[in-house]
C-alpha cells in the first residue's frame, strides 16, 4: 500500500473546536485488547467526558459501553466517527456516515490517511481529520 499525504485536513484551532462540539464518538475498530491504540484512546476519551460507542465486529461490550457491528447499527445520534481500520477501508466508512446524515466529523487516526474518502466526507458537510491521535491532540489543546 502506498502512504498518502494528507491533503484534506483540519488545523489545531479547527481541532479544539471539534473537541468543544461533538458529545458521542463511534470508535470504528475498538478493540477490547486494553494494550491496543484503539482500547486506550477511547478510554481516554471516555474519561474526559466523551460517550464512546465501540464499532467492532465481535464482543458484545467494551469499556462497558454496548458494541455495535456497524455504523449504521448505531441507534441514536452520532457526531463524529474516530477511525482505527486501515485506509481501504475509509470509503466504505465515509459512505456509512453520509448515509446516516448526522456525522460532523470525520477523524482518521495516527498514521492513516485516504483523501479520497476524506474529499467525500468533506463534500458531504463534514469536517475530517486525518494522520492525527484524538488523544494526543485533546491532551495538546486541553493539557
Amino acid at each position: 500500500m502506498e502512504c498518502e499525504f494528507p491533503t484534506v485536513n483540519s488545523n489545531r484551532d479547527e481541532m479544539k473546536e471539534i473537541f468543544e462540539s461533538v458529545k458521542t464518538i463511534a470508535v470504528l475498530g475498538l478493540s477490547p485488547d486494553e494494550s491496543k491504540p484503539s482500547n486506550r484512546v477511547a478510554k481516554y476519551l471516555q474519561g474526559v467526558g466523551y460517550k464512546i460507542v465501540p464499532v467492532y465486529p465481535k464482543e458484545e461490550t467494551i469499556l462497558g459501553e454496548k458494541v455495535y457491528k456497524s455504523l449504521l447499527e448505531i441507534p441514536f445520534e452520532v457526531d463524529m466517527v474516530d477511525i482505527f481500520r486501515k485506509p481501504d477501508a475509509f470509503d466504505m466508512v465515509a459512505d456509512a456516515c453520509i448515509k446516516r446524515g448526522d456525522i460532523k466529523v470525520f477523524w482518521g487516526q495516527l498514521g492513516l490517511v485516504n483523501n479520497a474518502a476524506a474529499e467525500k466526507a468533506r463534500d458531504a458537510g463534514m469536517q475530517v481529520v486525518q494522520n492525527h491521535c484524538t488523544m494526543v491532540e485533546h491532551k495538546a489543546i486541553f493539557g
